[in-house]
């Protein structure tokens, strides 16, 4: 295997059946909590900013061609969007100075939240999708992050009555 096939991926994680997608999102939360155990908010940031372009550049590579631009086995998509998701948390968590997983709930919105739009692709998240070639692969599970982490707030605004 390629550095390119490991990162694109996740290590193999993109083999598994069915439901890639899933088990990508899946694999980003521990790899989240352990960035932010590590070094709180801004390495989970510092992270994110490393992943995507590496999984742009490993998503060309492992597609470079193919007809197929978006293989279901490319997960590394799913990762950057499913930490961006859970950005709020993290935030929350280190600026607080609170345990992370004292906020449970939210990590099952976040990947609920993740997972609804990165399969419904709604408005933005849709058109990203059909931009097509590596960028869209990654845009689009970045739209669908930051609409995930958007939901992730105002749930917790809800559950704490801010809202």
């Amino acid at each position: 295997m390629t550095p390119a096939h490991l990162i694109a991926t996740l290590l193999g994680v993109g083999h598994i059946r069915p439901a890639p997608g899933t088990w990508g999102s899946l694999i980003a939360l521990p790899y989240a909590w352990m960035l932010h155990v590590l070094g709180g908010f801004p390495l989970l940031v510092i992270g994110l900013a490393l992943a995507f372009p590496l999984g742009w550049w490993a998503t060309a590579r492992y597609t470079a061609g193919s007809a197929d631009y978006d293989p279901s086995e490319v997960v590394i998509d799913e990762l950057v969007g499913q930490w961006i998701a859970l950005l709020p948390l993290s935030y929350a968590a280190w600026s607080m100075q609170i345990s992370i997983l004292a906020m449970w709930p939210g990590w099952i919105a976040a990947f609920a939240l993740f997972r609804l739009f990165d399969i419904w692709k709604p408005l933005i998240v849709g058109w990203a999708d059909r931009q097509g070639g590596p960028l869209g692969v990654m845009l689009d599970d970045v739209f669908a992050g930051i609409f995930a982490a958007l939901g992730v707030m105002a749930l917790a605004a809800l559950y704490h009555g801010v809202l």
